[in-house]
């Protein structure tokens, strides 16, 4: 005898059947009423505790805008450059690892949080701010009790140029708690150059702090990265000018020292000019050279304004901060609502496997 194979059909929907299901799990959920309400209660007071313990936190936000070097006129003054022999045009790339969006990142860097971290903190003048950034969230203690650590690793002196291996340990962990949960830069509308700077700490003035001290680092670092090559080379040409001013104004000197002396020479002497025609003819040089340095110099200088970007505060945070933290009734109802679906569940839960349990009797 060979088994009959065949598949078995999904049984009919039933419309009373599903809507004598939902009757019968009211029922069951009414015939025990007091212990969801029960559970209910006991969410309630489990939330209004969380909110007690629970402290708030407070988020800065800063709006800015970078304005760019206008590139359109650097073909004019590359020519009007080219004509005394300087290639401003190399000097004022267009492009680099600042560009665009980079200034995102730029604030996310790690380099950046560290020297906001190490700068006076505004809450006590003697602290820095990653001493009263660990204090705000509990670790000094902490660290201080640990063996191996000690008050003395657990702080971090303002300004400090070189730290401790344990130091900069704990400073990593200060700085990672920042950029993965309190540290946001987005770009709210990709076609305008808009950019909004997030803080988010349980201390409100910290917060602040940290905000406008992490945007004045970064927009130093942003410009003098922008024009550092023409900052160099209007040095330099200043340094030029500066020794070439000081040699013209010794030779007019000494010019006019042997103008003076040529009136009492002796005519007899027929070489008695050349010391003042010499002189004279090393001025006129001095002078020529002089006046194209001080083009090259004010061409330089010109370029450097051009080329300065320029990072617009739009929104600065501003006391009292934006508060977060949710109100009491909000967190004691969602307890509530937690602590009675939870024993409804088990309540439907155990049921259901008793009905089948059953079902295979």
């Amino acid at each position: 005898m060979e088994p009959n194979n065949y598949i078995s059909e999904d049984p009919a929907f039933n419309m009373k059947g599903i809507l004598a299901g939902w009757l019968a799990t009211v029922a069951l959920l009414l015939k025990h009423w007091k212990q969801i309400l029960l559970a209910a209660i006991i969410g309630g007071l489990i939330g209004f505790g969380y909110y007690l313990l629970s402290k708030p936190t407070y988020t800065a936000r800063l709006t800015f805008v970078v304005e760019e070097s206008k590139q359109s006129g650097g073909g004019m003054l590359s020519a009007l450059a080219g004509q005394f022999g300087v290639d401003v045009g190399g000097m004022a790339g267009t492009s680099g690892v600042l560009a665009g969006d980079n200034v995102q990142e730029l604030l996310k860097s790690r380099f950046l949080i560290k020297k906001v971290l190490l700068e006076k903190s505004p809450i006590d003048s003697s602290h820095s701010i990653a001493d009263d950034y660990a204090i705000a969230y509990g670790w000094q203690t902490k660290w201080a009790e640990k063996s191996g650590i000690g008050p003395k690793n657990a702080s971090f002196p303002i300004g400090a140029k070189h730290l401790s291996r344990i130091q900069d340990s704990l400073l990593q962990v200060i700085m990672v708690q920042i950029l993965e949960k309190e540290l946001t830069v987005n770009k709210p509308d990709k076609k305008l150059g808009f950019f909004e700077l997030d803080i988010t700490n349980k201390q409100e003035l910290l917060s602040q702090t940290i905000c406008l001290q992490l945007i004045n680092e970064a927009t130093l670092f942003y410009i003098d990265t922008k024009t550092r090559r023409l900052k160099i080379n209007v040095e330099r040409l200043q340094r030029k000018s500066d020794s070439l001013e000081y040699l013209l104004n010794r030779k007019t000197v000494s010019s006019l020292s042997a103008n003076r002396d040529l009136l009492n020479v002796n005519p007899a002497f027929t070489t008695a000019g050349a010391d003042v025609e010499i002189s004279n003819r090393d001025k006129v040089i001095l002078s020529t050279i002089y006046g194209e340095v001080v083009k090259n110099l004010e061409i330089s200088k010109t370029a450097l304004i051009q080329e300065t970007p320029t990072v617009q505060l739009v929104d600065q945070p501003e006391m009292p901060l934006k508060k977060n933290k949710m109100e009491w009734w909000t967190i004691i109802g969602l307890g509530m609502l937690i602590g009675a679906f939870i024993v409804s569940g088990i309540l439907v839960f155990s049921k259901s496997n008793r009905a089948n349990k059953n079902s295979f009797k």
